[in-house]
């Protein structure tokens, strides 16, 4: 239906009309009913100024709508909200629903110019008598005008007064001049609420009916159209045999103005209402992946992208339509569910908890975020809504969580990185109390005084060895060697922080068993043992990929933040020590096993048992597991009841050992099985230094010279023959060249020329000898 344009002479004309109906009426019922309502004709009067006064344009906000929080497929996992409005074009809506509307709130809609000058008169009339809107006579636009006033917070928007009608007039006068009838219908149709928290036809068709707006029917379109007056009255959900006579009055409505038939009339008024109710989820409570969710909702908190402070950032997510594209990966995410739900319940009696971490490596991106408890905030059905597997800034509360041996990872690059070579060897007792550490700025932060997991693990060990059977008095000793700075420094080159999410501190010796009473996460460790996975490339952990507006404008696009931390041979190197601590029979990890396809880990254990850790990869997924108790994380877990089974001892193998392996298997379905990378002989050999001539010196001058020339000595007991004095070094084992930090073995003279060695005969050739290689006594489960 066309509508006439209205010349500006004609408007004033019907402004002035209206202003005069209303000073008129004002005027006449103060005289007619002033022992009742003295004072009315002030009333009007005071309309008529205000109507003056006030400016032509609507200031007309964007509506709040829904954000969406999208994984990697583009499936919804989070909405938010501060209205549950969903947008629809007016090509969207069906005619019989724009009928509907039309037919019982503003039949003449196509024939006015913003205000309908006789039902305003005829409704002015009838309220005048107590001083209040009893009776209609708005017109759509000047509803609409109301939803605009009321949204944008303006005092008085929704007051029954004859002031608020008037200025309502004005403002819908001057709206039909700038808009079409078309687009004013449709901003009705998204601004109108229609109960039960549904605000426009979008999301109402969705929630009543769950179909889309095009779809509706006439029965369902009449039951909406019936909501807009008065949306709590005409529930459905609360009453529904109200609801169902305002929907009959609306088709009446409809029957008399001609928009049906009689059949039509009388075919709908025998059909009852029938609800298929659909509640649209607000926030990560209401999210299928919540503490991904809770990540990403934190990680929208901490940046400026969104607001400068933390309620703007709130406030846009709530009301300004966002999506959100995550890096989340709705297989990998089930896949680490599962595997945490098999090995620990959402509920332990024993109030111990899991958490895992999955990330992408060479992208930094977060796959998977799994925590054993339901997610929520009623204590009394046990919910929890503290991410144990991130930084407290972004969701981890106050929880410090030890990572255990797992950190030994970054001893062992530290060590590579000053080019010791793998034969490094250590003698490493059951227990021993290390000297000589020193932080950043070389001053010494004590001692540590620390034991093997096994009293029988002891012997000499080297950085593959060490590291396959976790030696705990090896790994002190080497920390100690490469400097506890540097270790530390390589920790945060690979993006690693304390759980509150400060700095490492360099001045705790037991960094190297996941300890400085701050925590860790396993976020964190995943990510690191991810750097590993991609040749040295450290990446950021990212959870975001692209956030765009309402229209679909992209507001943030944030681009992976990697560098090379290590030298790739470094990290292929240590892909392979890590890669015998799952397949080395007797290794700590042995039992776990790979996940189908070659793997690299390392396991870990809190002090007391208190923590099950495990943290491994391959080339295109690494994660982190954590087991423990949330509240009280110094509790050992031997002996508790996790997950329907009694453990003890409890070890990084465990528990977190298993849960990873499972998440693997599933996660990585279909996905290519790849090589691990071969180790770069330039770590594995280190670097090599001339070894000292020491061939006639005593014995404790040998050992001297070759210990300042940075060897490691041990001193053959048996003697051997030899021109040299008895008691002088007779030769040494190797001589030449050797890395530096590597064994050299004295060999002492007992004086006795060596006999001639008979040249053996043609048909004889001398047999080979075995080189001995000594077994260390150990137990196979350190930390």
């Amino acid at each position: 239906m066309s509508v006439p344009l209205t010349s500006a002479r004609g408007t004033v004309q019907r402004i002035w009309l209206l202003v005069a109906i209303s000073a008129v009426a004002g005027i006449l019922l103060a005289g007619m009913l002033l022992p009742i309502v003295g004072g009315l004709g002030l009333v009007a009067r005071a309309g008529a100024n205000d109507f003056e006064s006030l400016p032509s344009v609507l200031k007309q906000s964007p509506l709040p709508q829904v954000s969406r929080i999208l994984a990697a497929d583009g499936s919804v996992i989070a909405t938010f909200y501060a209205e549950d409005r969903v947008p629809a074009s007016l090509s969207q809506v069906p005619p019989v629903m724009q009928k509907a509307l039309i037919a019982i709130e503003d039949v003449r809609f196509y024939e006015h110019h913003g205000v309908d000058w006789k039902g305003a008169l005829r409704a002015l009339l009838h309220n005048s008598s107590t001083g209040s809107v009893s009776q209609g006579g708005s017109t759509l636009t000047q509803q609409y005008v109301k939803n605009v006033l009321i949204e944008a917070g303006v005092p008085g928007a929704n007051a029954d007064t004859l002031t608020r009608k008037v200025q309502e007039a004005k403002y819908a006068l001057a709206l039909e001049r700038r808009l079409s009838k078309a687009q004013i219908l449709e901003d009705y149709f998204n601004i109108a609420y229609f109960g039960d928290g549904a605000y426009g036809i979008g999301t109402a068709a969705q929630h009543y009916f769950g179909i889309p707006t095009r779809k509706l029917t006439l029965v369902q379109s009449a039951m909406l159209a019936g909501l807009v007056q008065s949306p709590y009255a005409y529930n459905p959900t609360l009453h529904p045999k109200a609801a169902r006579a305002r929907r009959d009055v609306v088709l009446g409505q409809m029957f008399k103005y001609h928009f049906i038939s009689q059949q039509e009339y009388d075919t709908a008024l025998r059909t009852p209402v029938k609800l298929h109710l659909h509640k649209q989820g607000n926030g990560c409570e209401a999210s299928r992946y919540p503490y991904f969710c809770d990540y990403v909702l934190n990680v929208i908190k901490g940046s400026t992208v969104f607001g400068k402070t933390r309620a703007a950032r709130i406030n846009v997510l709530e009301r300004g339509g966002l999506t959100i594209q995550t890096t989340l990966d709705p297989t990998m995410q089930q896949a680490a569910d599962g595997a945490v739900h098999k090995y620990v319940f959402a509920h332990e009696s024993s109030g111990v908890a899991a958490a895992e971490a999955l990330v992408e490596p060479g992208s930094g991106k977060i796959k998977a975020i799994s925590v054993s408890p339901t997610y929520g905030s009623n204590s009394k059905l046990h919910q929890n809504n503290v991410d144990y597997a991130v930084d407290s800034p972004l969701g981890g509360g106050l929880n410090r969580f030890p990572m255990g041996s797992t950190f030994k990872l970054f001893v062992l690059a530290a060590a590579l990185k000053e080019r010791l070579p793998l034969s490094t060897t250590i003698y490493a007792p059951a227990h021993i109390v290390v000297h000589g550490y020193s932080n950043c700025a070389g001053a010494p932060v004590g001692v540590y005084d620390l034991h093997n997991a096994g009293d029988s693990e002891s012997g000499r060990f080297n950085l593959v060895t060490g590291t396959t059977f976790s030696v705990n008095t090896f790994y002190a000793q080497l920390e100690q060697r490469v400097g506890l700075c540097k270790t530390v420094r390589m920790a945060q080159s690979l993006g690693v922080k304390q759980g509150n999410g400060t700095p490492v501190r360099d001045d705790i010796p037991s960094f190297v068993l996941g300890e400085t009473g701050l925590g860790f996460s396993a976020l964190d460790t995943a990510n690191a043992y991810a750097t590993m996975a991609a040749h040295g490339v450290y990446c950021a952990p990212m959870a975001i990929t692209r956030v765009s507006d309402r229209g679909g404008h992209t507001i943030w696009s944030p681009a992976a933040a990697c560098n090379q931390a290590v030298e790739p041979g470094l990290a292929d190197t240590v892909t392979t020590i890590l890669h015998g601590v799952l397949t080395q029979r007797g290794a700590t990890a042995f039992g776990v096993g790979e996940p189908g396809r070659p793997a690299a880990a390392k396991t870990g254990t809190a002090d007391e048992n208190a923590a099950s850790d495990f943290a491994g990869y391959v080339p295109q997924l690494a994660g982190a597991v954590w087991v423990g108790n949330p509240t009280r994380p110094h509790n050992t877990l031997n002996h508790l009841l996790i997950g329907g089974h009694r453990y003890s001892p409890v070890f990084g193998a465990t528990i977190a050992g298993p849960i990873w392996r499972d998440t693997f298997e599933a996660a990585l379905k279909g996905v290519p099985v790849l090589p691990l990378p071969k180790p770069d002989p330039k770590f594995v050999h280190g670097l090599t230094v001339p070894i000292p001539s020491v061939e006639g010196l005593s014995v404790a001058d040998a050992k001297a010279a070759l210990e300042q020339a940075g060897f490691q000595v041990v001193i053959d007991p048996k003697q051997v023959d030899s021109d040299l004095p008895a008691g002088t070094v007779a030769r040494t084992s190797p001589t030449g060249q050797a890395a530096q930090g590597s064994i050299v073995t004295i060999f002492v003279s007992n004086g006795h020329p060596p006999k001639p060695t008979p040249s053996p005969s043609p048909s004889q050739s001398p047999a080979p000898k075995p080189s001995p290689s000594p077994k260390p006594t150990k137990s196979r489960h350190p930390h």
